[in-house]
């Protein structure tokens, strides 16, 4: 019977949801079965939507945790952990009087400064429902402590190590000492929801210090760091690196991944982030599919682009003191070389398949920017060796004919360009023949394929005509070793060194960085790239030269 696994699974008897997750087989053996089922505990399909990603998440992170084997606390990790006993006890506390200064400072100085002695388990109660109060040895505390870090670290999956385990122990006695003192301000009058008694400036000032520990008798108070959410995260450093002559495309991309990272998390509180986060994100990337694309990511995709983009958010956090510690340090995938079946560019006959068929293309009653990327934008390609990006964003004031020769300016004013350099091109002669010239004279200022958003932003629409001029040239050449878009860039630099064009030439009109310090001194002249251009071969369509 082959399980339904991406969606939550209604038991026909009771109509209660249910997560059903196959085992990965690495794991089966750890976990004792091949198929896991966890309630949802609703009848609601569209609460069980919600619950079953959150509950899907847990699971994927805990098997995460369960590959990693024995594991290494830093006490910025042990703390973020420990906090949901905080939350707990509060919440299953705050209207009983009798927990109140439950946590006696002087029984909390001792719990680490003497040997754990074996107790009797008569001596205590299950974690849940173990009564704490006044009378609790300071022994009896840290015996909780630990079946509580044990409760967790096997919700988790995790294994630590012994000194890690400490750190856990520990932060959980913080975690209900913080309690303590939460519960005794509420049972004074003051409500947390509403911020009654206390004022809105007062209840910041108060949660903007946190008790630590006592030190010979003097309250150590640990300013917290400033809070973050992921996307304010984003947004802090992308105000910062654009100034800094960053690509908007660069951050479009981080964006996305941070969007699919929250998705991933249920929660974006940067401070919350661990690891293990990084990891079981990772390893969710690698194996379940895009529910944007339908296909699991590459490792190189999940590398250089989930990775990379919360390396550098989070270094960026680090060296700006918003947190102590990167989560994502030591964190990366080991990627291969794949195997090269063909050439990246396109043969003569796919090249001409392509470029003949948006000769012909008819507007069929969709967004006329995007026919007019398909006729236009492939024969661009084919003789700038331009990337789809530069020549989709052109606009009718980049375009201009001198001496009767048509020249091309691709600059970052109209959206974006991968080395941020403005660049003029001479166009081949083949594009006035078929009717560039008439197409350009008939459109007004502004962006000849693509029309911006109501905020100015180009890179959404961009994206999207590149995605569909993808699919166009896919239902031309189906041969996947290949590229739809940027195989025009590779069979450029291919014919033009075999009509003898430099390398520095080729560079130069493609938009390439030099390869070499003197390359960089020196222009190639539009005269220079005029006479390169002419050697080019002009296309043949349907046996005829156009």
């Amino acid at each position: 019977m082959v399980l339904g696994m991406s969606r939550p699974w209604k038991h026909p008897k009771t109509g209660v949801y249910y997560l059903r997750k196959r085992v990965p087989a690495d794991l089966r053996n750890v976990v004792g079965t091949e198929v896991v089922k966890i309630t949802l505990g609703t009848k609601d399909p569209t609460v069980a939507k919600a619950l079953h990603l959150k509950t899907l998440t847990d699971l994927e992170s805990r098997w995460a945790n369960l590959r990693l084997g024995a594991q290494t606390l830093t006490e910025r990790e042990a703390h973020s952990v420990a906090n949901r006993a905080y939350e707990v006890w509060v919440r299953m506390h705050r209207n009983d009087p009798s927990f109140q200064n439950f946590w006696q400072t002087e029984i909390y100085e001792k719990l680490w400064t003497t040997e754990l002695i074996d107790i009797s388990e008569a001596n205590l109660k299950e974690f849940g429902s173990v009564k704490i109060h006044q009378s609790f040895s300071a022994f009896e505390m840290r015996r909780f402590c630990r079946k509580v870090s044990i409760s967790y670290l096997t919700a988790g999956g995790i294994n630590l190590d012994a000194a890690s385990e400490s750190k856990l122990e520990k932060a959980i006695a913080a975690a209900f000492q913080r309690a303590s003192i939460e519960l005794s301000r509420m049972a004074e009058g003051y409500d947390q929801d509403k911020d009654v008694k206390l004022g809105k400036e007062l209840f910041d000032e108060y949660y903007s210090t946190r008790l630590v520990f006592k030190k010979n008798g003097i309250s150590v108070k640990e300013k917290n760091l400033e809070q973050f959410s992921l996307t304010a995260l984003l947004e802090s450093w992308w105000r910062e690196n654009k100034a800094a002559g960053i690509k908007p495309s660069t951050y479009q991309s981080y964006r996305n991944t941070i969007k699919y990272f929250i998705v991933f998390l249920g929660h974006e509180k940067v401070e919350a982030v661990t690891p293990h986060d990084i990891v079981a994100f990772k390893d969710h990337r690698l194996t379940e599919p895009s529910p944007k694309t339908g296909r699991v990511a590459s490792a190189k995709t999940v590398k250089d682009s989930d990775l990379s983009a919360l390396k550098t958010l989070f270094r960026w956090a680090v060296s700006n003191r918003k947190i102590q510690e990167n989560p994502t340090l030591g964190i990366t995938i080991k990627v291969t070389k794949s195997a090269r079946l063909r050439s990246k560019g396109f043969s003569d006959a796919e090249a001409v398949a392509i470029l003949a068929a948006a000769l012909k293309y008819e507007n069929t009653n969709e967004f006329k920017g995007t026919a007019f990327v398909k006729r236009w934008v492939p024969w661009l390609c084919a003789f700038t060796g331009a990337r789809v990006g530069e020549i989709a964003q052109l606009r009718r004031q980049d375009i201009r004919w001198e001496n009767s020769r048509c020249i091309i300016r691709i600059t970052p004013e109209a959206g974006t360009v991968k080395t941020n350099e403005a660049r003029e091109v001479v166009l081949h002669r083949q594009l006035d023949l078929i009717g560039f010239q008439a197409f350009i004279e008939a459109c007004p200022n502004g962006h000849l394929f693509l029309k911006a958003r109501h905020d100015g932003d180009v890179l959404g629409p961009l994206q999207g005509l590149k995605n569909r001029l993808a699919e166009f040239g896919r239902s031309i050449i189906t041969d996947r070793n290949v590229a739809p878009n940027h195989g025009w860039r590779h069979r450029f630099k291919t014919v033009g060194m075999e009509v003898g064009i430099a390398p520095r030439i080729l560079d130069a009109i493609q938009g390439q960085a030099a390869r070499t310090v003197a390359d960089t001194y020196g222009d190639v002249s539009l005269k220079t790239m005029e006479a390169a251009i002419d050697r080019l071969p002009a296309f043949e369509i349907s046996n005829e030269r156009i």
